[in-house]
């Protein structure tokens, strides 16, 4: 298997009709919010091919055989952000096409980061930026963040904190 499969699949539904379903089995993937103490995030701006563009995302990637969430979010946030974060918290997953895929993505706060190291995969044309967080929130209400693994990331990212503040 590539990054995805894909085929048709027979199924027997809950009410007893059978079908054959289109689906894309993929092996999931991390989405990591990586917050600096000045309350800046690291944001991608990355060019993708399917949409014809760029967009704005925070640093994720496909899971590798074997890797759990966490070594995946850890890897992709040093190959495509260069940093590396030593406290780590779960902001839960989302299933992003389930009428036909089951991708889950696992979410990601990352803190007390620091230099980190890793290299961009062959195919990947990134920039990196240091953006406000509150400001991430402004660039979806004007639509310049689309990526929904990205904005239903920031605003869990969001939420954790403001739960962490108030203890």
């Amino acid at each position: 298997m590539g990054v995805v499969d894909f085929g048709v699949e027979s199924a027997t539904l809950p009410g007893g009709v059978q079908v054959d379903l289109p689906v894309i089995r993929h092996p999931g993937a991390s989405a990591i919010v990586a917050l600096y103490p000045d309350l800046n995030i690291a944001m991608l701006r990355q060019y993708r091919h399917a949409i014809g563009g760029w967009l704005w995302e925070i640093p994720a990637g496909c899971r590798n055989a074997g890797e759990d969430g966490l070594q995946c979010a850890r890897r992709e946030l040093g190959e495509e952000a260069r940093v590396a974060a030593a406290r780590w918290d779960h902001l839960g997953s989302i299933i992003t096409i389930p009428s036909f895929c089951d991708e889950r993505i696992e979410m990601y706060l990352a803190r007390e980061l620091s230099a980190g190291e890793g290299t961009l995969d062959h195919d990947e044309v990134i920039s990196v930026s240091r953006v406000p967080f509150e400001e991430t929130f402004a660039m979806i209400g004007r639509g310049d963040i689309v990526d929904a693994k990205s904005i239903v990331a920031l605003y869990r990212a969001r939420d954790f904190l403001e739960l962490e503040r108030r203890g």
